[in-house]
């Protein structure tokens, strides 16, 4: 397997200073960095002097392995978490519960969080555990709800589920039917090409959609059929049973909401000092955290974002207000009706687990950076912040139709149409949009001196000449766009190679992985690709790679 650097555009400006280790103060914000030695130990350290303000090791063990045994049911998973109530750290990334797994993305940082852990069991000498945390409480549904995939017409086709009739709740709580599921995968199977690879993956997606009820679960079950052999640990932050062993984190973001509140501002002060934008919105009077909507009326069952107005807690509409003190009550009687917003997640996820290090994307990074005071408010140390590792796959077809046209993976990104119209150019025997060039330069010529003679007839016919001139230049121009797509015709193998290749690399402007879901490329290699990454050496600043499979 053939691997190159590169470097890709830097999209988030705070995030790059820090995985590339550029600005020293963005560092000094996170409190270390991965590719400092000293960094890790001196987290285990803590983890080790803190043990007793997070959840029990065994408490959080056991239900890990109660959530495990359902959906990633492998003998080195179970090892992890007896590790973990033994009070071993773990290395933990997250994301979102998208269909079938959503973009290649998430493959990618369950790629890090394993290659991570390791890397740190070297470091230190111990066993360090890899947890993937399914963001299930998130509502969001259209950001989760579709998978983009390569069809074999050479095109992108949007695999969507509707959300099922109802209130605003969490993906973990939305409910699934199995004919909307079915016709997913029948979709799914329709777009994609025949090969052997298939009917293993149809039927994987097909029995465990069976077993499913919601897209959680779906996406439980694929991650585990993944990377479970690789000892990933998984955990769904909407699970009741973690909502249990959150409470207490939960209660003090309740007693002490107005000083995480006083944090959040000045944590997003720091960030404008050092000269960066914010990548999450500090809202005044933002609670940070959410509430299932449980009393009867239409909103029953809704996921409500808290703010405080006037003493109280409230929705933004303000049909829903209550107390501290009736917060507090709803929060000893049912846990489960809280969950996190993007600001207190981290805070929560260090209390639930012995974070050693979290691995994060350059938008992650950046609205992480805006939690440094509320960590240090809580009497809580953050974790060291790991740049996600990215990556590229390059076909063996691709890399083939690459060589053909001379084409860099930079000339894909940067300069396709304009690399692929030189191309035609320069088999334009015919000079074509030179000799057009020359027609409209005549035109001009021959056209000018009869309007000036029209308009000295009468000066009205002045402006209907001009108008007539843009009227046949129009025609010109249309008439040069044929010729174009006529003689791009001639050569429309080749073009469609050429398209290939973009839509394979960078498909909609985008990067690769940000687009395509995981079934395209199971489909056509089956998932030994998933080792080869695991296989390729450990960055501890990220970066990206592309990555040659055939």
């Amino acid at each position: 397997m053939e691997i190159e650097l590169f470097q890709l555009p830097a999209g988030q400006p705070l995030a790059a200073a820090y995985s590339d280790r550029t600005d020293r103060n963005v560092i000094n914000l996170f409190g270390g960095h991965p590719e400092e030695e000293e960094s890790w130990r001196a987290r285990a350290a803590a983890l080790a002097a803190n043990a007793d303000s997070r959840v029990p090791a065994k408490a959080l063990a056991d239900t890990l392995r109660s959530y495990n045994a359902r959906f990633n049911d492998c003998p080195e998973v179970h090892k992890g978490i007896d590790a973990i109530g033994e009070g071993a750290p773990v290395i933990v990334g997250g994301q979102q519960a998208g269909l079938w797994t959503g973009p290649l993305l998430v493959i990618h940082k369950a790629v890090t969080v394993i290659q991570a852990a390791r890397f740190a069991a070297r470091k230190l000498g111990t066993p360090v555990i890899p947890v993937f945390w399914i963001a299930g409480e998130d509502h969001d549904w259209d950001e989760v709800n579709h998978a983009l995939v390569a069809t074999h017409e050479q095109g992108i086709k949007k695999i969507a589920m509707d959300r099922p009739p109802g209130i605003r709740t969490s993906v973990s709580q939305t409910k699934l039917s199995k004919e909307a599921m079915n016709e997913a995968v029948t979709q799914l199977s329709v777009s994609l090409e025949d090969t052997e690879f298939k009917q293993d993956l149809i039927g994987h997606l097909a029995t465990y959609a069976e077993s499913s009820e919601t897209l959680t679960e779906w996406f439980a079950y694929l991650m585990g059929r993944l990377f479970g052999k690789y000892g990933l640990v998984l955990l769904d932050s909407d699970d009741p049973s973690i909502r249990r062993l959150e409470a207490p984190m939960f209660k003090r973001m309740i007693e002490r909401n107005d000083e995480l509140e006083e944090a959040y501002t000045r944590g997003a002060a720091a960030v404008r000092e050092l000269g960066y934008a914010e990548q999450a919105e500090v809202a005044p009077g933002g609670a940070n955290l959410f509430l299932y909507h449980m009393e009867e009326g239409e909103q029953a069952g809704e996921r409500t974002l808290l703010f405080k107005r006037s003493g109280r807690f409230k929705n933004r509409k303000g049909t829903l207000s209550m107390s501290r003190e009736e917060l507090l009550g709803i929060l000893e009687k049912t846990p489960e009706r809280f969950s996190n917003n993007v600001l207190t997640r981290p805070l929560m996820q260090d209390y639930v687990l012995p974070v050693l290090g979290t691995v994060l994307g350059n938008g992650e990074i950046a609205y992480w950076s805006l939690t440094a005071e509320a960590f240090r408010t809580f009497g809580m140390q953050m974790p060291i912040i790991v740049p996600r590792m990215s990556f590229t796959l390059i076909e063996g077809a691709v890399a083939k139709h690459m060589a053909k046209y001379d084409l860099s993976f930079e000339d894909v990104i940067f300069r396709f149409e304009a690399r692929k119209q030189a191309w035609l150019k320069e088999r334009d025997e015919l000079s074509i949009e030179e000799r057009f060039e020359e027609m409209k330069l005549k035109f001009a010529q021959l056209y000018d001196p009869l309007i000036e003679m029209a308009a000295s007839v009468q000066a009205g016919l002045a402006e209907l000449g001009v108008k007539n001139k843009r009227r046949i230049a129009e025609q010109i121009a249309y008439m040069e766009t044929r010729t174009k797509d006529a003689h791009a015709q001639r050569f429309d193998a080749a073009l469609r190679q050429l398209e290939r290749i973009s839509l394979s690399l960078w498909p909609a402007g985008k990067p690769q992985e940000r687009v395509f879901n995981l079934s395209v490329y199971w489909n056509r290699y089956g998932t030994e690709w998933i080792g080869d990454l695991l296989a390729i050496p450990y960055d501890p600043s990220g970066g990206h790679r592309l990555v040659y499979i055939n």
